[in-house]
C-alpha cells in the first residue's frame, strides 16, 4: 500500500480556474474517460512534484458544496470518502472569496486527510481592490494557502513544492475551526454519541460530519440511517428530539441556521483578513458594463447571432486558405503511391485500394481539418472569455417561450463540436423531463462532422456566399431544435420549465496556451475518427465498389452501385435521386464525415475534382436540400449509443432515430419541391 502512487484530488467551484491549474500541473500527461457507472467525464493526469516524486492528479467535477443534489456533487463526495485520496487541493476564485470558501469549509468538516487551498486569480482580486492576508488566514484555518495566477503560470511551481511537503507529513490533519455555538455543538456531540453507540451502523462517514448532515435534514443520509435496523431507529428518534429543541429556540429551520453560520464564519474571516479599496469604477466592474450591452433584452440576441455568423464566416475563409495545400498533398500522395505500385509491378487492385479507397476517402475528409480547427478555436475563445455563458442567458427568454429550460442551450452549443459530449452535458439539468427533451433535439445541432459536407457543397455551388449558406444551416438546426422542443413538451411533458439559475463568470482575456490546448484536443478527436471509423468505412466502400470482379470501379454495376440504385428512388422527390448520393447518406449513418469520404472514394480524392463532380450532379437547390438532409437525418452510431445510455430507454432512442429520419427527408423534399414551384430549380 505504501508503494502506491499518491493521488491528489483537485476540487473547486465551476469557473474557479480549476481546469487551468490541472492543465498547468499535468501538461500533456492526461487521460480522459468516464467515472464508473456514469457518463460523466473523468480527467486524470500525472505530474512530478518538487521532490521529483510522481503523483496522480484527479480532476473532480466542479461543485459548490458536498450536498449531493447532482451527479457531479455525488461523484466528488463519494470519491473523497471511498477512494481516500492522499491530499485534496481546492482551487478558489479569490475574487469571489465568500462563495468559494464554502466548499473548503465543508471539506474540512468532512475530515479529508490533507487539504491545500489554491487561491487562484489573485490578479483579479487585486484589480477589485482586495488585499488578502494569506499567511494569517492559513494560520487560522490550519491549512497551507498558495496564491496563484494559473493562466500566467504564477505560483504553480510553489504549489508543487507545497504539495510535496504536505504529502510527506505524518499525523492527523488540523480539525475544522468552524463551531456552531454552544447549543448546536451540544446537539452535534449528543448525536455523535448516539451514532457511535449504534455499532451496527456502517462507519464509512466521519461521525461529526454525519451528525451535521442529519441535523441539516440531508435526505440521502437520513435514508442511510433509516435503512438500518433498530439501533439506526434510535439515532433517528434522538435526531428528531434535538431538531425540535433547536428549531424551537432559534425560531426557524435548522438547515438554514447551519448554512448561515458557515457564511457568517466566512464573513468574519473576510473582515479580519481581506481589506477592500472601493471606488465607483470597481462597484460597476468591466464585466457589468459589457453585460449591459451583450445581455441587453433588445441587443443581446442580434449580437449573439452576429458573433455566430462571424465565427462560421471566419472558419470558412481562414480555413479555406489551407484547403488547397492539403488537397494538393493528398492528390500528389495518391498519384505517387499508384505510380510506385505500377513501377514495382504490384497488383492493380492494391493501387486502386490505396489511391481511390484509403487516400481518396480519408483524404477527402482530412482536407477539411483546418475548417474544423478554426471552428473549435473560435468556440474555445468564446468559452475562455466567458461569453458562452452569456449566450445561454440571451437565449433563455426564447427557450422558455418554446418550453425548454434556458440551461439547455449550453449542451446545444456544445453540439456544434460533437453531439456525444453535448448529450452527456445534459446531466446539468435537474429536471428529468427537460433533460430528455434536450437529448432528443440535440442531434439537430450541426456537429463538426457535418462541417466537411457543408464546406464541400457550399464551395462547389455557393462560392460567392459560402459563409452565409453554412451559417444558415447552423441557424436552421437551432430553430428546428427549439421548435421541436416545444412540440415534444406539449405532447409528452406538460408543465412549466424551471427558471435558469447559473453563475455568469467575469470576462477574462483568454490565454493562448489554454485555448490552443482545448482546440488541439478537440481537433485530434476528429483526426482519430478519420483514422478509425472513416478508414474502415472507406475500405469497405472501396471493396463494394470493386466487386463483383470484372466490373468498372465505382460503377452502377458494382455492389455499392446496386445498393445505391435500390435506395435512390427514396431521394428522388428531394432532387438527388442518383445512386452515389444514396450510398453516401446510407454510410453517413456510421459517421457524418463518411458522407464526404464516400463521395471521395467514388469520385476521387482531389477537392477540386470532387467539387466539380458535386457541381455536375447537383444544382444549388438540390445541394441545399442535400445539406439539410445531412443536418437532420439519423444521428451517427456513437450519438445513438449515448442517447440510449443517457435515457436508459430504447423507446426514446428509437423515437430519436425515427423522427429525425422522417423529418430530414420531409424537409429536403419540401425545399426541393418548393424551390421548383418558385422557379429556383
Amino acid at each position: 500500500m505504501s508503494n502506491r502512487v499518491p493521488i491528489i484530488a483537485l476540487a473547486g467551484n465551476p469557473n474557479s480556474g480549476k481546469t487551468t491549474v490541472f492543465n498547468a500541473l499535468t501538461g500533456a500527461r492526461q487521460k480522459v474517460g468516464n467515472w464508473p457507472g456514469v457518463t460523466v467525464e473523468r480527467k486524470e493526469g500525472k505530474t512530478r512534484l518538487g521532490d521529483g516524486k510522481e503523483v496522480t492528479i484527479v480532476d473532480l467535477p466542479g461543485i459548490y458544496s458536498l450536498t449531493a443534489n447532482s451527479i457531479d456533487e455525488r461523484i466528488a463526495r463519494d470519491f473523497l470518502l471511498k477512494e481516500r485520496p492522499s491530499l485534496v487541493a481546492v482551487v478558489l476564485d479569490v475574487s469571489n472569496f465568500e462563495r468559494n470558501l464554502y466548499l473548503p469549509l465543508q471539506l474540512m468538516e468532512l475530515g479529508v486527510s490533507r487539504l491545500v487551498l489554491v487561491f487562484n486569480m489573485m490578479d483579479e482580486a487585486r484589480a477589485k481592490g482586495m488585499d488578502i492576508d494569506t499567511e494569517g488566514l492559513s494560520r487560522v484555518l490550519g491549512v497551507p494557502i498558495i496564491p496563484t495566477v494559473a493562466t500566467k503560470g504564477i505560483g504553480i511551481e510553489k504549489l508543487k513544492e507545497v504539495l510535496a511537503l504536505e504529502l510527506a507529513k505524518k499525523g492527523e490533519p488540523s480539525p475544522c475551526p468552524l463551531r456552531y455555538g454552544e447549543k448546536v455543538e451540544g446537539a452535534i456531540m449528543a448525536l455523535e454519541k448516539a451514532i457511535k453507540e449504534a455499532k451496527s451502523l456502517p462507519q464509512r462517514y466521519p461521525t461529526r460530519w454525519l451528525a451535521i448532515k442529519l441535523l441539516e435534514g440531508d435526505q440521502e443520509y437520513l435514508a442511510h440511517i433509516s435503512g438500518t435496523n433498530s439501533p439506526g431507529e434510535g439515532v433517528l428518534s434522538r435526531l428528531t428530539l434535538l431538531q425540535e429543541e433547536l428549531e424551537q429556540e432559534i425560531g426557524y429551520d435548522l438547515e438554514t441556521a447551519l448554512v448561515e453560520k458557515r457564511f457568517g464564519y466566512i464573513k468574519g474571516l473576510m473582515g479580519e483578513f481581506v481589506k477592500r479599496r472601493w471606488d465607483l469604477d470597481q462597484r460597476l466592474s468591466l464585466s457589468d458594463k459589457i453585460d449591459r450591452i451583450v445581455t441587453n433584452r433588445f441587443l443581446g440576441l442580434p449580437i449573439f447571432l452576429f458573433l455566430m455568423w462571424l465565427t462560421f464566416k471566419l472558419t470558412f475563409d481562414v480555413g479555406g486558405i489551407f484547403l488547397d495545400y492539403i488537397d494538393s498533398f493528398f492528390g500528389l500522395l495518391g498519384d505517387k503511391v499508384a505510380l510506385l505500385i505500377q513501377t514495382t509491378h504490384g497488383p492493380a487492385w492494391l493501387a486502386s485500394l490505396l489511391q481511390d479507397g484509403i487516400i481518396g476517402g480519408v483524404g477527402s475528409v482530412l482536407v477539411f481539418l483546418p475548417n474544423i480547427f478554426f471552428l473549435f478555436l473560435a468556440i474555445s475563445i468564446m468559452e475562455e472569455t466567458g461569453y458562452m455563458a452569456r449566450g445561454a442567458f440571451v437565449m433563455d427568454r426564447l427557450m422558455h417561450a418554446m418550453g425548454l429550460h434556458g440551461k439547455s442551450f449550453i449542451p446545444m452549443v456544445l453540439g456544434f463540436g460533437c453531439n456525444v459530449p453535448a448529450i452527456m452535458a445534459t446531466r446539468t439539468l435537474e429536471n428529468p423531463k427537460d433533460r430528455i427533451i434536450t437529448i432528443l433535439v440535440n442531434p439537430l445541432m450541426s456537429c463538426s462532422a457535418r462541417l466537411p459536407i457543408y464546406v464541400l457543397f457550399a464551395g462547389a455551388l455557393f462560392s460567392a456566399h459560402q459563409g452565409t449558406v453554412i451559417f444558415s444551416l447552423y441557424l436552421l438546426g437551432v430553430v428546428l431544435a427549439i421548435a421541436l422542443a416545444r412540440l415534444f413538451k406539449t405532447l409528452f411533458f406538460k408543465g412549466e420549465p424551471s427558471p435558469l439559475v447559473m453563475e455568469l463568470p467575469p470576462y477574462r482575456m483568454p490565454t493562448w496556451k489554454s485555448v490552443l490546448f482545448n482546440t488541439w484536443h478537440r481537433s485530434m478527436i476528429f483526426v482519430k475518427k478519420a483514422g478509425t471509423i472513416i478508414f474502415g468505412t472507406v475500405v469497405l466502400i472501396w471493396f463494394l465498389a470493386s466487386f463483383p470482379l470484372g466490373v468498372e470501379y465505382a460503377s452502377q454495376h458494382s455492389i455499392v452501385g446496386r445498393l445505391g440504385t435500390l435506395l435512390a428512388p427514396i431521394f428522388k422527390p428531394a432532387g438527388f435521386g442518383f445512386w452515389q448520393a444514396a450510398v453516401a447518406l446510407f454510410f453517413g449513418i456510421l459517421a457524418k464525415e463518411v458522407v464526404v469520404g464516400t463521395l471521395g472514394t467514388l469520385y476521387g480524392t482531389e477537392e477540386e475534382k470532387l467539387g466539380a463532380m458535386v457541381a455536375q450532379h447537383f444544382s444549388p437547390l438540390t445541394a441545399y436540400a442535400f445539406m439539410v438532409m445531412s443536418l437532420v437525418y439519423i444521428p451517427c452510431i456513437a450519438t445513438i449509443g449515448v442517447i440510449k445510455r443517457e435515457t436508459n430507454s430504447w423507446k426514446w432512442t428509437g423515437f430519436a432515430v425515427g423522427y429525425s429520419l422522417f423529418l430530414g427527408w420531409l424537409l429536403a423534399v419540401l425545399i426541393y419541391q418548393g424551390g421548383r414551384l418558385l422557379g429556383l430549380g
